[in-house]
């Protein structure tokens, strides 16, 4: 079936070149379709004046308001030396608070006209701070008279929509746009099955477009909303649900260990026995290995629940089946770090075809961007061989010299900083598709993973191994208390006296060029702890070196550093040779030093709540109980501070991550951090709608099982189409 003609049609064609242009560039809006899925953000009541009294700063609004008050007033100044410089000062009013409007020069003439006392108006600007007064400065406004005609039409229906906007299109330009290309939603195809939309009393899609963009009254919304996020949990999971199904018609060698191979040789030396959990985790991975179908798994824990040693008895039954197994890390320094724990922990099963060397041992070989030519060929020739059978490297992984003997699994740590385009490349090295395991330290809430990797099967470890001890939290207040900073230094010194070790962290390297142009501005006090650049590893390695640390030895590890340096520098930290650590975010992800018990975050309110949560997991890993500080500047009331209460108040890095999500928008989880596109979310809040989720993944899954190609559905085909441009299309492919 052909596309729906009048839902393609350019903007260009219908607004014009102008209106098009701000639209495509500011909006990402492209077509008629585009625009009628670009949905109010909220609605104002016309007998309802906005809440004045809660703008947020700093941030674009809307709001109707009536005017109470304006006053020209003449002034000198560079520009008009005479006293001929204008300002008109107005105060807009609704009840709750008053705000001020101010528009200059020219700029004064038709606000003048316009705004007299008892206009109402939407006014639209960006919210700032004069004087201690919120302002608004030349806002842009649109007079609600009631008697022209027009503006009548526009704001037809008692709620008025107010759109998401930008500086360069206001809400009410956007909703004039939409009164254009409203008559074409009747011909929007309704991608819901007949039956689903029956069985569930959802509206069709004609109305639900028209209610959303032209309520009458708040159940209209209700209606449409209701309607239009079953549109998208629905035909995310369908693609989803496609995507499983074709995976599971995919050729893969099975895997299966032998009884007495290398992974029951690796299993006899361990010093201690699994968890429950990893014990479980196990078992559905290697029912994956054994069948004929690629593995598609998501492996998430707790930080330290023990990942790394699932992912390793699952690479080391692909050996024993003859296979190759392939790690990909993030980073360099996370790839040294996993080579080493990984050689440590086989031991003389490592060195296969070595000197001293156990019978069923193979050899582990590292492959990253920085080795030496003669180091590098020598891991080349190793791997298209197969005298590896394991393989732990960063990006020079993916590259075209790069063969293997017989790829059969390969694991991606930390799923988020990796490209799906180098997932797929390093799936391409197998002669059939090899395995795949995801593994993610970031727990993922059920929801997002469903949304997101809803074509992976999950496996979640939420159970520390024994031996692992608590770290206590706490909210370092550094403005309100300073003494309480110098405590937390008293406390990292009697670590380090106890002979324990301690992580500084801070958001910054600090041997970035300063902007002169910066430098200059003043700024009020008020906005220091939030302006202020934030605090560099650079400076305060030296400031805690030379004050509060005097006498221990402290060493600095940042991402620009040469990898040998950095490896130095772990490998010294690691040996108890440096007592405190002074690093970036480097140190976010497996880094593992038994002996580091306290951990001190600077500017903690500039890292986001999974991060912080990943950097605590890097201390109590030993058998002394781990201590984290959180200092930060901002004050007690604010949003951050209520944000490092709740990292401080609990471990479960599941619970965290909800509180994540439900601070962040949604776009961050689907949309740039998943497929570099724009969020297809635009009704859907992760969050807040599990059970639809849930219940569109069960029907999703009907319907596929039913009809793969989705012969029947002509309509439901559209909509993917439409979701999935080739970009994300890709992103769903390479998985």
């Amino acid at each position: 079936m052909d596309p729906v003609p009048a839902l393609d049609e350019p903007l260009k064609k219908v607004l014009g070149p102008a209106t098009a242009k701000v639209m495509a560039e500011h909006l990402g809006l492209h077509t008629v379709g585009d625009l009628l899925h670009h949905y109010p953000r909220r609605y104002e009541e016309r007998g309802q004046l906005t809440h004045l009294a809660d703008l947020p700063m700093d941030e674009h609004v809307t709001v109707v308001a009536q005017v109470a008050d304006a006053r020209l007033h003449t002034f000198a100044s560079a520009k008009a030396p005479r006293g001929k410089g204008q300002r008109l000062e107005v105060t807009i009013t609704d009840g709750s608070g008053r705000l001020q409007l101010v528009f200059f020069g020219a700029g004064v003439h038709k606000p003048h006209k316009d705004l007299l006392p008892g206009t109402r108006a939407l006014f639209a600007g960006k919210v700032s701070v004069f004087n201690r007064r919120l302002q608004l400065a030349h806002p842009a406004y649109e007079l609600l008279h009631g008697d022209a005609e027009e503006t009548v039409e526009t704001w037809a229906g008692a709620l008025i929509p107010i759109y998401p906007a930008t500086a360069k299109l206001e809400s009410w330009k956007i909703g004039k746009a939409l009164q254009t290309v409203l008559p074409s939603a009747q011909e929007a195809v309704d991608p819901l099955p007949e039956s689903l939309r029956a069985g569930r009393g959802l509206a069709a899609l004609p109305e639900a477009l028209l209610k959303i963009h032209r309520p009458h009254t708040k159940a209209d919304v209700e209606d449409a909303r209701a309607r239009l996020k079953w549109d998208e949990a629905f035909v995310l999971q369908v693609a989803l649900a496609r995507r499983r199904h074709a995976d599971a018609q995919l050729p893969a060698v099975a895997r299966r260990p032998k009884p007495d191979g290398l992974l029951a040789a690796f299993d006899d030396r361990l010093p201690f026995t699994l968890t429950e959990g990893q014990r479980k985790v196990s078992a559905e991975i290697f029912a994956d290995l054994a069948t004929e179908h690629p593995m598609h798994r998501l492996l998430q824990g707790e930080v330290g629940s023990g990942k790394t040693l699932v992912a390793l008895r699952a690479m080391l039954a692909v050996v024993d089946a003859g296979g190759q197994a392939a790690m990909l890390a993030p980073t360099e320094v996370l790839a040294q770090q996993h080579h080493r724990s990984v050689t440590e922990m086989m031991g003389e099963l490592a060195e296969g075809g070595m000197l001293g060397g156990a019978d069923d041992a193979t050899k582990v070989v590292l492959l990253t961007g920085s080795m030496g030519a003669a180091a590098r060929r020598h891991a080349l020739l190793d791997l298209a061989t197969g005298e590896a059978g394991v393989v732990i490297g960063t990006h020079a992984l993916i590259e075209d010299k790069v063969q293997f003997h017989d790829l059969g699994l390969v694991v991606v740590d930390e799923q988020h900083r990796f490209g799906v385009e180098q997932r797929d490349a390093l799936r391409g090295k197998g002669k059939q598709p090899p395995h795949l395991l995801v593994m993610t330290a970031t727990p993922i809430p059920r929801t997002v993973a469903m949304t997101v990797f809803g074509d992976l099967e999950t496996s979640v470890l939420d159970q520390l191994p024994a031996g692992r001890s608590p770290i206590a939290s706490h909210v370092v207040p550094a403005a309100d208390k300073p003494h309480f900073l110098a405590r937390a230094w008293e406390r990292v010194r009697e670590e380090v006296a106890n002979g324990h070790q301690a992580y500084v962290v801070c958001p910054r390297i600090g041997d970035e060029e300063d902007d002169p142009k910066k430098a200059g501005r003043k700024k009020p006090a008020e906005d220091e702890a939030e302006k202020r650049p934030p605090l560099a590893v650079l400076d305060i390695a030296e400031q805690l070196a030379k004050g509060p640390l005097r006498g221990l030895r402290v060493e600095v590890l940042h991402g620009r550093m040469q990898p040998d340096d950095k490896d130095a520098v772990m490998r010294r930290f690691a040996a108890g040779e440096a007592d405190v650590l002074v690093a970036t975010t480097v140190i976010e992800v497996g880094v593992n030093v038994p002996n580091a018990t306290a951990m001190v975050i600077m500017d903690a309110d500039r890292f986001g709540v999974s991060q912080l949560h990943q950097l605590r997991g890097r201390v109590g890993r030993g058998s002394a109980p781990g201590l984290c500080l959180l200092v930060t500047e901002m004050p007690e009331a604010s949003a951050a501070r209520q944000r490092l209460n709740a990292v401080a108040s609990t471990l479960d890095g599941f619970e965290l991550s909800r509180i994540d999500l439900e601070q962040r928008r949604e776009g961050d989880v689907l949309g740039q951090a998943q497929s570099g596109t724009r969020s297809s979310l635009r009704m859907l809040a992760v969050i807040e709608d599990e059970e639809i989720i849930a219940e569109a993944r069960q029907e999703a899954a009907a319907v596929v099982a039913a009809d793969p190609d989705l012969t029947n559905l002509p309509a439901l085909r559209t909509a993917l189409d439409a979701l999935l441009d080739e970009e994300r299309e890709q992103y769903l492919e390479k998985g």
